[in-house]
């Protein structure tokens, strides 16, 4: 499981290039090192499940998160079904998790303004953020056996954020 992440400040206009760089670093490049490591030792064992951790923000834009942000998970999602497509028929199976807001110390910034919190709640239908163990399940879920023909899928965990 790819699972690293930072976040960024700012508009397109207002973000430095090393801003840029250094998110796309951690959250794009992190997940294909990652995937590029793994792939040789899965085929060795036979097969194997590659989940990749992107964001609700990678399937839609929002107005008050930064482009570097929105941008590598939108990189994680493609880069996800170019390694199911390309490794498939080795039974190594790809697939991304697109949680929402979750309750994280990633989020607690934001969770902990009254006015940036009111508005994301606002754009969750479930009307809350989601808890660690949200996510976990869906992860384990396509870790496991039962998930055997889920490749190239996006299993998006985001209180219904991107049903609209």
């Amino acid at each position: 499981m790819n699972n690293a992440g930072v976040s960024g400040h700012g508009k397109v206009e207002d973000t430095p290039v090393e801003e840029w760089d250094r998110v796309m670093d951690i959250n794009a490049k992190g997940v294909f090192l990652g995937s590029k490591t793994a792939i040789p030792a899965m085929r060795r064992a036979g097969g194997g499940s590659i989940i990749n951790i992107s964001s609700q923000l990678g399937l839609v834009g929002v107005d008050n998160s930064s482009p570097q942000y929105q941008a590598s998970k939108g990189a994680v999602r493609l880069l996800t079904k170019a390694t199911a497509i390309q490794y498939a028929a080795e039974g190594i199976r790809a697939n991304s998790v697109h949680p929402g807001p979750i309750v994280t110390p990633m989020t607690e910034g934001r969770r902990g303004d009254p006015e940036v919190y009111k508005l994301t709640v606002s754009r969750i239908p479930l009307g809350r953020y989601g808890q660690p163990e949200d996510v976990a399940y869906g992860v384990l879920y396509l870790a496991s056996d039962e998930s055997s023909y889920v490749t190239g899928s996006e299993l998006v965990i985001d209180g219904g954020w991107t049903a609209q």
